[in-house]
């Protein structure tokens, strides 16, 4: 799981314990964020209907990356008033809490040799891949393998960079500075980093980059049309999410 998605688990564990302020969230979510994701997806979908560049590559990180700083924002306004009341023994609860999650994330990330870790992330790299295109083919499948080989391994950073970020939102809310803090230091969870761990995920989403490249050459009509459809699947149901009519398409 990446930083923005566990901070983001994260944020929305707490905002659960936090009444109104969970009410909030979600009723910013649906006005706010829900019709953005609905007009990317809508967007991704023509790219990806008519061939990938590698810009349309990186547009479609940056979108992420943009919408993923907004929401960890916007649930951190709302949640780090209630962070800022918990008191000694829920704050020890989080702390178990992360404890056993970083339990979880050393299960599957940094146990086995290197080769056994470069072969699980082929595989789960591999199930994603299947969730929106299909079975892969073996020259397909093969290419996912050539990029776990070349991309580097870097679970052990992110492990630390992980209980870095953990870290300072305990300090802040030990010290009832969460609202001080907090919405800042959500929306930009990568300052700070150990340059080594911030070089080598650059490392990894390039060789990302070139595999999706590569398989946008390979795909079958009918994987294109899946992945397609996908898309249009999640901005309808982003759109129904949010309370709007679905958008009106020629016919395809």
């Amino acid at each position: 799981m990446s930083a923005t998605s566990r901070l983001s688990a994260i944020l929305a564990t707490l905002s659960l314990l936090a009444g109104c302020s969970a009410v909030r969230l979600a009723d910013w979510h649906r006005a706010t964020a829900l019709p953005k994701y609905a007009r990317l997806c809508e967007e991704a979908a023509r790219r990806l209907g008519g061939g990938l560049s590698r810009e349309d590559i990186v547009w479609g990180y940056d979108s992420l990356m943009a919408q993923a700083r907004e929401g960890l924002r916007a649930a951190a306004e709302r949640i780090a008033p209630l962070l800022d009341r918990l008191s000694p023994e829920q704050v020890r609860h989080m702390e178990k809490r992360f404890a056993e999650d970083n339990r979880k994330f050393a299960r599957e990330n940094l146990r086995g040799s290197e080769a056994e870790r470069r072969k699980r992330r082929a595989t789960r790299t591999v199930e994603r891949l299947e969730d929106w295109v299909g079975r892969l083919s073996k020259a397909q499948i093969e290419r996912v393998r050539q990029f776990s080989e070349r991309a580097p391994l870097y679970y052990e950073m992110r492990d630390r960079d992980r209980k870095r970020l953990q870290g300072e939102l305990l300090a802040m809310v030990r010290a009832r500075e969460a609202q001080k803090r907090l919405p800042e230091r959500a929306a930009n969870f990568d300052h700070g980093r150990d340059p080594a761990y911030a070089a080598a995920s650059e490392a990894a989403r390039q060789e990302y980059f070139a595999l999706l490249l590569d398989l946008d050459r390979t795909l079958s009509a009918e994987q294109r049309v899946r992945a397609v459809a996908t898309f249009r699947r999640y901005a309808d149901d982003f759109t129904l999410l949010a309370g709007q009519a679905a958008p009106e398409r020629p016919p395809r």
